[in-house]
């Protein structure tokens, strides 16, 4: 009678130590589109249909993108693929300035860190992840097998976007005063952000600045720009190696967006003492 009991319990602990093993083994990729509409404003409306199709077209580097989320339990890794220029058959070096660059997170320890380069010079941005106040509901809908529950949340812009520039933002973070002299509270852009995750891969990533639901983030719209995954190969049978980004000058995000900002100041700056 003892050694049935104690070969029954060698084999709950080696079938304890096999599931253990396989839920820290648990790794997949998702790959995901991404499609922005063209604004082009008061610019735009003085072109003709045939003068707004070829700006898209030589747009179209920028505004359709595809990338490749890593991931396992806690960590991850979201990187674009390079595309070469529609026109030119090139990169598009002057938007590469401006991209997000590879990008590692650890949910686990509230960790990111991201390769960036401006003009030449390599960054390494830590960070702690961006804190998303996500409101869930209970509508579903499918995407692909998974079936997906809506998210809701509101995010600071320059949050989701630090990365990149513009001349709106510039202004945002440029301090201004009222009739008095009296600096005045900076403005708190938001944007309102639509997800769709699937709790049928109960891990915390999604695709970009986006993470903390409780599955996969499989669709997700702000402001023009939608991202849907269109492929999630789960387990695959080569092994993944996740790994942070280790090359660059080491930053946090807002010391690399006010560098950002006070080199285009600088280019604007020069640019004008040209003209004059």
């Amino acid at each position: 009678m003892k050694s049935i009991l104690f070969k029954l319990g060698v084999l709950i602990i080696l079938v304890a130590f096999s599931f253990k093993g396989e839920a820290q083994e648990f790794q997949g990729k998702a790959y995901y589109f991404s499609k922005s509409k063209m604004d082009l404003g008061r610019w735009g409306a003085r072109l003709s249909e045939a003068q707004k199709k070829q700006v898209a077209a030589r747009m179209k580097n920028r505004l359709e993108k595809t990338y490749v989320l890593t991931f396992n339990k806690t960590e991850s890794f979201f990187k674009e693929d390079e595309k070469l220029d529609a026109m030119s058959g090139a990169t598009d070096s002057w938007g590469k300035n401006f991209a997000q660059g590879d990008q590692y997170k650890n949910v686990k320890d509230n960790q990111l860190v991201q390769s960036q380069e401006f003009y030449g010079k390599k960054f390494l941005v830590k960070d702690k992840l961006q804190k998303i106040e996500w409101k869930m509901g209970s509508e579903t809908k499918q995407i692909g097998n998974y079936t997906c529950f809506k998210a809701m949340a509101l995010i600071p812009t320059d949050e989701l976007s630090w990365y990149n520039f513009s001349w709106d933002m510039m202004r945002r973070n440029t301090p201004q005063t009222d009739s008095t002299g009296a600096v005045k509270v900076p403005e708190i852009k938001m944007t309102q952000v639509e997800a769709w995750y699937s709790p049928q891969i109960p891990v915390g990533h999604g695709p970009s600045e986006f993470w903390g639901l409780p599955g996969l983030i499989l669709e997700v719209s702000m402001d023009d720009t939608t991202m849907l995954c269109s492929k999630i190969v789960i387990n695959p049978k080569e092994t993944i190696e996740i790994e942070a980004p280790k090359r660059g000058e080491e930053i946090n995000k807002k010391d690399y967006q006010a560098t950002v900002i006070e080199k285009m100041q600088d280019f604007r700056n020069n640019r004008g003492r040209r003209r004059g």
